[in-house]
């Protein structure tokens, strides 16, 4: 495969409606090297989606937000230009997304939400392929589910990534010879050919997967933001775009909470050293922020991030000085229930740590079930309303009055947890929530202004 290829991903807001459809077709058919393009669903379809796949509805109620979703998609395909050539297609995918929410089995298997929630993809593909075709580019609506193998975990599906390769090179590789292939993100299937997705945010992965796997010289992100910000600029209006990051970095702060990244989009990159651009489709003449190997600059500080909705657990035994695998027993059930744990303190008789708990799934996760096997072995207390604030840079536990610059700025607050040293990219701190837009906005000044 040659090495000059692109592979562009757009995201919800970028696909949202026909307008922006155009500002994207515009950016993939000026840049010569972008041969396969991968889009989310537009705007609040998943949305929709998710609801109708999670939350117990009336028959009325699934109608309504089926017609959602048809709204937002008949919007688009009423201004294409070969909307004959578009309509019949999209009219089978609008029918298997309402007889999928009316399956009486959709709140209880798994499989059945996946192949729901794959719809939106499915659809905007399908329309961004025709929006690409008006600007006289030779373009095809391929399925990805041909060759972005996974399990069968439904929901949060691992991609096979030497299968991927295989099916990358025998299924795209001929078809981006002759044409800008339009595919979906999000979206896989597992070797039974039963519709899987990669979990919140996937779009990015695939992506970056299917970049590895055709061994392309660049990944690009279109968003809605031109790159990647020194903070959330919903904070402070003083945040600014970074012109460059290093694949290190880049993790750590998607990891932390970034919006602009998906953590796992790093491996693939990480692993054949792809090149990652992040900009905004809307102004993509601004410019954005290069995710590299190794950066020109690497200064102590880069950027803050800041996670919401923290759970803080501490588990605490008199007998823990004498108990010899104690930490071992609380880690492996917090691993039984699938629990991943980020901040670690410890004392002689306790220990606290975070876990993330993005709209409560967590919170259902660490349910009666794992507080009553860690009671057998210990006392447990379980705190929320916390926030998660992160300082990424560089070197950061040698480089000598990092840490104190950062912890003067932040001492007229309470820190519930910090933690420092155990990697050289960041140092991170549990605080109130209510203090979470404070801490970052005193940490940028001090900083960055």
């Amino acid at each position: 495969m040659t090495n000059a290829l692109s592979i562009a991903k757009f995201g919800g807001t970028s696909v949202a409606n026909y307008e922006v459809m155009q500002n994207c077709a515009r950016i993939v058919a000026g840049n010569e090297k972008t041969r396969i393009v991968v889009v989310s669903a537009s705007a609040g379809v998943t949305n929709h989606l998710v609801s109708l796949a999670h939350t117990p509805m009336t028959q009325q109620k699934i109608e309504e937000t089926c017609q959602a979703i048809t709204y937002i998609e008949l919007a688009i395909l009423d201004k294409l230009e070969d909307k004959e050539a578009v309509a019949p297609k999209l009219t089978d995918l609008l029918e298997e997304v309402r007889a999928l929410a009316f399956h009486e089995e959709i709140l209880h298997r798994n499989d059945l939400k996946d192949q729901l929630l794959s719809m939106g993809e499915r659809m905007s593909s399908l329309m961004f392929s025709s929006v690409l075709a008006e600007q006289g580019v030779n373009t095809m609506n391929f399925d990805v589910r041909k060759v972005l193998r996974t399990d069968s975990e439904f929901g949060e599906a691992a991609p096979q990534l030497e299968e991927i390769a295989k099916l990358a090179q025998q299924l795209l590789a001929p078809e981006i010879a002759s044409a800008i292939v339009v595919t979906q993100g999000f979206v896989g299937a597992d070797v039974e050919g039963r519709t899987t997705t990669l979990g919140r945010g996937g779009s990015d992965f695939t992506a970056a997967l299917l970049a590895e796997a055709l061994d392309a010289e660049s990944c690009e992100i279109w968003t809605d933001v031109t790159g990647v910000y020194t903070t959330d600029p919903r904070i402070t209006e003083a945040a600014h775009p970074l012109p460059e990051l290093s694949f290190e970095e880049a993790a750590e702060m998607a990891t932390f909470g970034a919006k602009v990244l998906h953590p796992a989009t790093m491996e693939p990159a990480l692993r054949k050293d792809i090149k990652v651009f992040v900009g905004s489709s809307k102004e993509p003449e601004k410019g954005g922020t290069w995710i590299v190997r190794d950066c020109e600059h690497e200064p102590p500080y880069r950027a803050i991030t800041r996670r919401k909705e923290q759970v803080m657990v501490t588990v605490k035994t008199p007998k823990m000085m004498y108990a010899q695998g104690f930490l071992q027993q609380v880690f492996s059930i917090i691993a039984k229930h699938k629990l991943s744990v980020d901040l670690v303190t410890t004392s002689e008789i306790s220990v606290s740590f975070t876990l993330d708990n993005p709209a409560n799934s967590v919170a259902q996760r660490l349910n009666k079930e794992t507080i009553a096997e860690l009671e057998t072995i210990c006392d447990v207390k379980v705190e929320k309303g916390y926030d998660l604030v992160t300082v990424v840079g560089n070197n950061m536990q040698t480089a000598i009055g990092v840490s104190s610059k950062i912890l003067a700025a932040v001492s007229d607050f309470n820190l519930r947890m910090i933690c420092f040293g155990a990697n050289p990219h960041n140092l991170s701190f549990l605080v109130n929530e209510t203090d979470s837009d404070d801490i970052v906005r005193k940490l940028h000044k001090a900083l960055f202004e």
